[in-house]
């Protein structure tokens, strides 16, 4: 038995095969263009294998709700010319097998419960912190959505008391992603993050930034464990920071587990989506 996966990002696709065992047995990159010309590299990949079901975590915002007419369908995307694409249909057209459908970030959350960070929990939230923050959550063993899917990246957060800079969204101001994600320190500093490794203050009010969505994303859902991924968290020294700042905001209202165990990087690291669209594949059957 074979596995399909597409982590579908807005930069680039990951593609993968696995067995049942989820082994990867051959994985590919491409870059994201058209759905046109993505879709044509993704599609000659997958000819080359007989696959019983294929897990797809997409880029978004995107159309989970299974009453809806436009299912399966990409939506208000800023990337143009997936605007109101049906990516899961012409998915399911090419092969006639079942796919499993969910954002990228979800997926993430999937492979971090079954086989990452939260391993042995019922509730895992997965929020990535990159070029946007998008966050995912599996909740008593199942992904979480209703009539749409969690955009925890747009939660509005209170400004930090030296903010200067009014934010990179151009739907809300102070939401997370305008003020966290790393365009907006870029931005703010004039330097990308990596270059700003040892400005302790740089961190500080980001850390300032996440524990406060933390902090919302706990008295709401009340996850198991929280893994924190994407580019802008492989700065480690964010960690404590975070965790800190967490703890000074909760102000010991709610219990929650040790810190150093509640709020932790990715075990899967990059490999989190992909491997969570292997596994929505395999529940796909």
């Amino acid at each position: 038995m074979n596995y399909g996966a597409i982590e579908a990002g807005g930069t680039k696709f990951v593609c993968a095969v696995s067995n049942e065992a989820f082994e990867i047995i051959e994985r590919i990159s491409i870059p994201t263009t058209t759905p046109e010309e993505t879709l044509q590299q993704v599609f000659a990949f997958f000819d080359n294998y007989q696959l019983d079901a294929i897990g797809i975590g997409s880029f978004g915002p995107i159309d989970v709700n299974l009453k809806s007419s436009t299912y399966g369908y990409v939506t208000t995307t800023p990337k143009v010319a997936w605007t109101n694409y049906d990516f899961l249909g012409a998915v399911k057209e090419r092969y006639q097998i079942p796919v499993g459908w969910t954002t990228d970030v979800n997926a993430a959350a999937l492979g971090e419960i079954k086989k990452g960070a939260a391993i042995g929990t019922e509730s895992c939230l997965y929020l990535t912190v990159g070029t946007g923050v998008g966050g995912g959550a599996v909740m008593n063993g199942k992904l979480l959505q209703g009539f749409g899917h969690p955009e925890m990246g747009h939660i509005l957060v209170r400004l930090h008391p030296d903010e200067t800079y009014k934010g990179t969204c151009p739907y809300h101001e102070n939401c997370l992603e305008g003020l966290a994600a790393g365009p907006a320190i870029e931005a703010r500093h004039g330097k990308k993050g990596h270059h700003l490794a040892d400005e302790k203050h740089v961190w500080e009010m980001e850390a300032y930034y996440l524990a406060q969505a933390l902090m919302n994303y706990t008295l709401i859902l009340s996850p198991e464990r929280i893994v924190l991924g994407g580019g802008v968290m492989k700065q480690e020294q964010l960690f404590p920071l975070v965790r800190q700042e967490f703890k000074k905001m909760l102000a010991g209202y709610v219990q929650v587990p040790p810190l150093d165990e509640y709020i932790v990087p990715p075990a899967l690291g990059d490999n989190a989506g992909i491997t969570g669209c292997l596994l929505l594949a395999a529940d796909s059957l």
